[in-house]
């Protein structure tokens, strides 16, 4: 008796079982990992806001009032999860706070909101 070429139904299913096992396990972790990415790319816009505040406070001997002032343009990845706002805070000394609040309905909602401030506080600690 000659065997012809091909999988059986029984190989099959198992190898759909062994993939869906696979996805299950690497699915929320991707989904962490995209959480992650995006969180990081705030960080960096808020580091890069914070720098840019400093240099305008160089210039013009007070900080900006937004974004607009700074000249920033966020990057897309930014912009789709999170709002940036800058708020500015009376002295003696003036200071200022960046905030990147997460945008609810995404998938960062869940991650909470990312500030800095002119000394380079950083909030929360565990995010950073």
């Amino acid at each position: 008796m000659r065997r012809t070429g091909g999988f059986t139904l029984i190989e099959l299913m198992i190898t759909v079982a062994v993939v869906a096992i696979l996805a299950a396990i690497a699915y929320p972790s991707y989904l962490s990992y995209l959480v992650r990415s995006n969180r990081a790319a705030a960080q960096s816009a808020l580091m890069d806001i914070a720098q840019r505040e400093q240099q305008y406070l160089l210039d013009a001997r007070a900080y900006a009032p937004d974004l607009a002032t700074l000249n920033v343009a966020l990057a897309s990845g930014v912009s789709a999860h999170y709002t940036v706002a800058i708020a500015l805070t009376a002295g003696p000394p003036p200071g200022f706070v960046a905030t990147a609040t997460p945008i609810p309905g995404t998938r960062q909602a869940a991650d909470g909101a990312l500030s800095i401030d002119q000394a380079g506080v950083k909030t929360p600690l565990d995010k950073w």
